[in-house]
């Protein structure tokens, strides 16, 4: 068990030997859509490629999760074979989102034999996730066109 500094010391350098191994600029936030934001997440039993669709207006928020749905062939046949949607998302603050996303099971943020291996992941998937929202782009951003 590692005291609150080292685990923080660890998980900071995580993410500079992840940006310096993958130095490029990631989509993220940048989607120009407001709540909708690609993440990455590492614990000590998984690592996870996001989408989170998480604005205040349930209706907006279903709205692009259905929008996102409506491709769900599309995205797990030629982009995220293992995608998993989730329209109710329930975060540990008891916040409701939308959440798409893949993981990889069996890895640690405090074993750093795993980094590597998670570092893979974390730009394979991340990148396949961007070309669909690259390729979908329009559809998701335009709520005036219904799913």
């Amino acid at each position: 068990m590692y005291s609150k500094e080292e685990a923080l010391h660890i998980k900071k350098e995580f993410w500079t030997a992840f940006a310096e191994a993958y130095p490029r600029k990631w989509l993220l936030y940048d989607t120009k859509i407001k709540d909708f934001a690609f993440k990455f997440y590492v614990d000590n039993k998984k690592a996870q490629v996001l989408l989170d669709i998480e604005p205040k207006d349930e209706e907006k928020r279903t709205i692009y999760f259905e929008k996102v749905e409506s491709l769900k062939t599309i995205l797990v046949e030629d982009y995220l074979p293992e995608a998993v949607l989730e329209r109710n998302f329930y975060l540990e603050n008891g916040k409701v989102i939308s959440r798409i996303w893949v993981e990889k099971l069996g890895v640690s943020l405090n074993n750093r034999a795993y980094w590597p291996e998670i570092f893979t992941f974390f730009s394979e998937m991340m990148t396949q996730f961007e070309y669909f929202f690259y390729e979908y782009q329009d559809y998701l951003n335009d709520l005036e066109i219904n799913t």
